[in-house]
């Protein structure tokens, strides 16, 4: 039988609800015996000793905020007694902090079955994308899935269309990171084939966007400007057989882990993400690291409160200084807009127990594990070092995982406590926090990390959970965002429109 309430660390003021608990019961939390004062809601905390006004509260061995007010042990810890510590720009100082990884990683599986391209890199799935210059053709690009899915049925892995939000009208960075992400999509492994599609009078037009792609394989990547032709449809359906052909011959072929980057993101988050699905998430981190692959983490206003314990990791000092950069030009951009960079965390998480945008932060960097940083990456910037890279970007899930489709992950783990069925191109392992969330919503869940409550060891959970990870990238076991139809794509944008 689970405990009622989870002490994470030996130094931590407050412990975790894993099931509602009314005011008047006596718990045992670590050996001590504690009145609860008020009702307890799960995901919550409850005050393990007395605080002072000003006091820090402890959580994971590290202060996610203070007391606003005295608490007492016994009561409910929240907004309406507690408040963040977080303000402004940090300077910050290299203090390599190395980390020591699971034993078990040696046992976990070396291979999957990809599909190896021209350039070297490996796919997890072989299928035809339908990608828009600008977002005036999304509604024709739909088109031309629906008609290519009806005349060309398991030619391979599956044609897809992808709608974006961009691609007109931009200006200056905010154009040339619409067109990096475009790029970097249209590259992506998983992508035997790509048909363009354009307008024709858009500022992304194929004769502005083709320059920035450079040389490509004409026999796998066609373009159509719809302006010019009388059936776009029709003439669509002519490109797409050519480009068929030219992936007739794709197939799958033993490949190492060290070819597989994998890309982690939370959304809709509760207290039990930071203690069960991010967690796991580190340790399949880990190993995809220490088998030679590369792991992407981003969502930058996720790191706030918690970014020393990155920085630390760095593999080097230009790393660390890169990683700085990366988390004050993050917080710069806020107060560009005169914003403040810690009104977070969102409604939801605070109803799943999460007060603080440390509380937050801890929970979410667990997705890295600890692995060493050995890169940060830009905005359509594809992963080149192997190991854990830190990726620019915000928190908002559709841009955060278009940026990870982008840096050319073939595989996303996105853990979720509340519950979320987003995905983008790429398989996307959905990992619930708790078992409650996981069983209602088992058409979005793919892995129950809830069961870590229960008493499975965390260990054995990574064990199965990696051997998801190589099932999937293997084309033997299709994830719930393929089956659903989930796979979304939106730019992140930050300029003047025309």
């Amino acid at each position: 039988m689970k405990e009622a309430f989870i002490k994470i660390h030996p130094e931590d003021a407050v412990a975790v609800a894993t099931q509602d608990t009314a005011k008047g019961t006596e718990v045992s939390i670590d050996g001590a015996r504690i009145l609860l004062r008020q009702d307890i809601p799960i995901g919550h905390k409850v005050a393990l000793r007395d605080m002072a006004s000003g006091e820090a509260v402890i959580k994971y061995g590290t202060v996610i905020g203070h007391a606003t007010q005295p608490i007492h042990v016994g009561d409910w810890v929240h907004m309406h007694n507690m408040d963040t510590n977080l303000s402004g720009q940090l300077s910050y100082t290299y203090n390599p902090h190395p980390h020591e990884a699971s034993p078990r990683i040696a046992g976990r599986g070396n291979c999957f079955q990809g599909y190896r391209r021209a350039d070297g890199r490996v796919g997890t799935r072989n299928e035809l994308w339908i990608i828009p210059t600008v977002s005036c053709v999304n509604t024709t690009i739909r088109l031309i899935q629906e008609e290519a899915q009806r005349r060309f049925p398991e030619r391979c892995d599956g044609i897809f269309a992808f709608p974006h939000n961009a691609g007109c009208s931009q200006m200056g960075e905010d154009f040339q990171n619409t067109q990096n992400i475009l790029k970097s999509i249209i590259q992506h492994p998983n992508a035997g084939g790509v048909l363009i599609v354009s307008l024709g009078c858009e500022n992304n037009d194929l004769e502005h966007f083709l320059p920035v792609l450079g040389s490509y394989d004409s026999a796998r990547i066609k373009t159509l400007i719809t302006q010019d032709v009388e059936d776009e449809v029709e003439v669509a359906m002519g490109l797409i057989g050519q480009i068929l052909d030219a992936m007739a011959g794709d197939h799958r072929e033993t490949c190492p882990v060290s070819d597989l980057t994998v890309a982690f993101k939370c959304g809709g988050s509760d207290a039990f993400s930071g203690i069960t699905a991010n967690p796991l998430c580190g340790r399949i981190a880990d190993t995809i690291c220490a088998k030679g692959g590369s792991a992407v983490l981003t969502e930058v206003p996720e790191m706030f409160g918690a970014e020393t314990y990155l920085m630390n990791r760095a593999d080097n000092e230009h790393t660390f200084e890169k990683v700085v950069h990366l988390i004050n030009g993050f917080k710069q951009y806020y107060a560009d807009y005169g914003q403040p960079c810690y009104d977070n965390p969102s409604p939801g998480n605070h109803r799943g127990g999460i007060t603080t945008l440390e509380e937050k932060s801890m929970g979410c960097i667990q997705k890295g594990g600890n692995a060493p940083v050995v890169d940060t990456l830009h905005y359509g910037q594809r992963v080149e070092k192997k190991g854990l890279n830190l990726m620019i970007g915000p928190g908002n899930d559709n841009v955060s995982i278009t940026n990870l489709l982008a840096s050319g992950a073939q595989q996303l783990l996105f853990t979720t406590g509340r519950g979320n069925p987003l995905a983008t191109a790429i398989p996307t392992i959905k990992l619930a926090s708790n078992a409650v969330m996981a069983n209602r919503k088992h058409n979005w869940i793919d892995f129950n990390a809830g069961q870590i409550l229960e008493g499975v060891d965390f260990e054995d959970a990574a064990d199965e959970l990696w051997q998801m990870l190589l099932d999937v990238a293997s084309g033997k076991v299709r994830t719930k965002n393929e089956i659903n139809g989930y796979r979304e794509v939106m730019i992140f944008k930050d300029g003047v429109l025309l």
